[in-house]
C-alpha cells in the first residue's frame, strides 16, 4: 500500500464515524502518525477455515481454470499469451475479456503457471498445497491485485490513488461502511492530496459513485469484500486476513483481538512498562481501557508520570490521549505536578477545558520530553531521526532547548547532534549542548 495515499487524519474521521464512538481530540500531527495507524483488534478466522475458501475465490478459481486450460504452449515476448490464444481462453472459459490480463498475472505470479524460455506450463494448484502455503498463495494473489493499482486496477485513477485508504476504512469498520461514505471520504482525500480545482471536484463528484460500484464489484470478484444485509461495504473473512497482512508490511499496528487481550488485566504499572519496552503497542491500550473506570486509570497512570521517566510519560501520555473529560478531575490534580503539569494543561486545553495557558518555555521543555522519551523508548537512536520540526524552527527549538531547566536536556541534544542529518541542525545541538552543561555546573557551583 506503500504508493498509495493515507491522508491520516481524514481516515481517522471516517473510522470514527463509521464506527460511531466518540471521535479523538483534535492534535497537532507528529511524526509518528505519517509513518503509522493504529487499528482496532480483529477476530481472525481459522487459518484451516480460510485456506479452505481460497481456491473459490473467483479470481482464484478463474486463475486455476486458465492455468489448466493454457497447459503448455509458447507465450509472446512480453511473457503474455499470444491474441488469438487470449480470445480463445475467454471464449472457452467465459471470462470477462477486461479482466483477463489480472487474471494471468495472478496465474504467473503465484506460480500456477511458469514461464521459461518463451513458453508456459502448469504449476502446484492451491489444493495440494498445505494450509500455510494456501495462505501464502493468497498473500500473494492480493499484493498482485493491490499491486496492479499503480497501473490502472480499477478503471478509476482517483479509486486506484486511495486504494489503500479505502481498504483500511473498511478493515476498520467490521460492520462495513455505507458507500457514499466511502465516496466522500475519497473525494476528501483527494482533495487534500491533490487539490483539484472546483470543476475538476464537481466532476469527480459526479463520475465517482459510478466508479466505485464497478471497482468495488472487481474487488469482489477478487475476494476482498462482499455486501452486508444492510448494503455495506464490508471485508471478507479473507480480506481481513490479507489487508491486515499488508497493513503489517507497511509497519502500521494492526492486532488481533487474542494480541491485545493479554494486556487488559495488567495493572497500569505494567501496561506502561510494555509500551516503553514495545512489547505493547497503542491498540493494547483500548482493551485495558475498556475494564477499568476512566477516573481511576487516570489517576493511576499520572502517579505513574509523575515520578517517571521521560519515556514513562511518552507511555501515559498515548494513554491519556485516548481518554475525555471523564477524566478531567485526575489530570487537574495533574498541574500540581513538575513534570506533569505541561501535559496536564495540553491535555484540558485540548479537550476545550478551563486550563493554565503554556508558555513558549513550557512547550519547549514538552519538545525535550517527546525527544527523550524516544531515547527510553527505542533505545539508542540508529541512523537518521525523526524530529518534531523541520529547518529553521528545529535549530531555533535546539536553541531554547538549554534555559528550560529539562534534566535530558544535554542526552537530547547530544542525540540530535549524533543522530541529524542536517548540518545546521548538529551544529547547533552541538553549541546548545555546551551552553547547557554550562548552565548545569553554573547551577552547581
Amino acid at each position: 500500500m506503500a504508493n498509495n495515499v493515507f491522508d491520516l487524519a481524514e481516515l481517522r474521521k471516517l473510522i470514527d464515524e463509521q464506527a460511531a464512538v466518540p471521535p479523538r481530540p483534535p492534535q497537532e500531527k507528529t511524526p509518528a502518525e505519517h509513518e503509522a495507524l493504529t487499528f482496532p483488534p480483529v477476530a481472525l478466522a481459522g487459518d484451516a477455515e480460510l485456506a479452505r475458501v481460497v481456491p473459490a475465490v473467483p479470481l482464484v478459481a478463474d486463475a486455476i481454470r486458465l492455468a489448466n486450460w493454457t497447459g503448455e504452449r509458447r507465450v509472446s515476448p512480453d511473457g503474455l499469451l499470444p491474441e488469438a490464444d487470449r480470445a480463445a481462453a475467454v471464449a472457452a472459459l467465459g471470462l470477462d475479456p477486461s479482466r483477463l490480463r489480472l487474471v494471468w498475472i495472478v496465474a504467473v505470479n503465484t506460480g500456477l503457471l511458469r514461464i521459461a524460455r518463451g513458453r508456459v506450463s502448469r504449476g502446484p494448484l492451491p489444493a495440494r498445497l498445505t494450509v500455510e502455503a494456501t495462505l501464502e498463495f493468497w498473500d500473494g494473489v492480493v499484493m498482485d491485485v493491490l499491486d496492479r493499482a499503480d497501473e490502472g486496477l480499477t478503471g478509476s485513477t482517483v479509486v486506484d490513488g486511495h486504494l489503500a485508504e479505502m481498504l483500511a476504512t473498511i478493515y476498520s469498520v467490521r460492520s462495513g461502511v455505507a458507500i457514499a461514505n466511502l465516496a466522500r471520504g475519497i473525494l476528501q482525500s483527494h482533495e487534500v492530496a491533490c487539490a483539484p480545482g472546483d470543476a475538476e471536484m464537481r466532476r469527480l463528484a459526479a463520475a465517482l459513485p459510478a466508479d466505485l460500484m464497478e471497482a468495488l464489484s472487481l474487488l469482489a470478484y477478487c475476494g476482498l469484500v462482499e455486501q452486508t444485509s444492510a448494503g455495506r461495504t464490508a471485508l471478507t473473512p479473507l480480506g481481513v486476513w490479507a489487508i491486515r497482512r499488508d497493513l503489517l508490511r507497511e509497519g502500521h499496528d494492526a492486532p488481533t483481538t487474542a494480541e491485545v487481550e493479554v494486556f487488559a488485566d495488567l495493572s497500569a504499572a505494567e501496561l506502561v512498562e510494555a509500551l516503553v519496552k514495545g512489547s505493547a503497542t497503542q491498540s493494547a491500550v483500548a482493551g485495558w481501557l475498556e475494564r477499568r473506570p476512566p477516573e481511576q486509570a487516570a489517576r493511576d497512570l499520572v502517579a505513574i508520570a509523575a515520578e517517571g521517566t521521560a519515556g514513562q510519560r511518552g507511555a501515559v501520555g498515548a494513554i491519556l490521549e485516548e481518554l475525555g473529560p471523564e477524566a478531567e478531575a485526575p489530570v487537574r490534580e495533574a498541574l500540581g505536578q513538575p513534570l506533569m503539569r505541561r501535559y496536564a494543561a495540553s491535555w484540558l486545553h485540548i479537550r476545550d477545558l478551563e486550563a493554565p495557558p503554556l508558555s513558549t518555555d513550557d512547550h519547549t521543555w514538552i519538545a525535550v520530553d517527546s525527544l527523550a522519551a524516544l531515547m527510553h523508548m527505542s533505545g539508542p537512536v540508529a541512523g537518521r531521526l525523526d524530529t518534531p520540526e523541520p529547518g529553521e524552527e528545529l535549530i531555533k527549538l535546539v536553541a531554547a532547548m538549554p534555559a528550560v531547566g529539562h534534566p535530558d536536556t544535554v542526552a537530547v541534544l547530544d542525540m540530535l547532534a549524533a543522530a541529524h542529518d542536517d548540518q545546521k541542525v548538529v551544529k547547533a545541538a552541538r553549541k546548545a549542548a555546551m551552553k547547557a552543561r554550562s548552565l548545569a555546573h553554573t547551577k552547581m557551583d
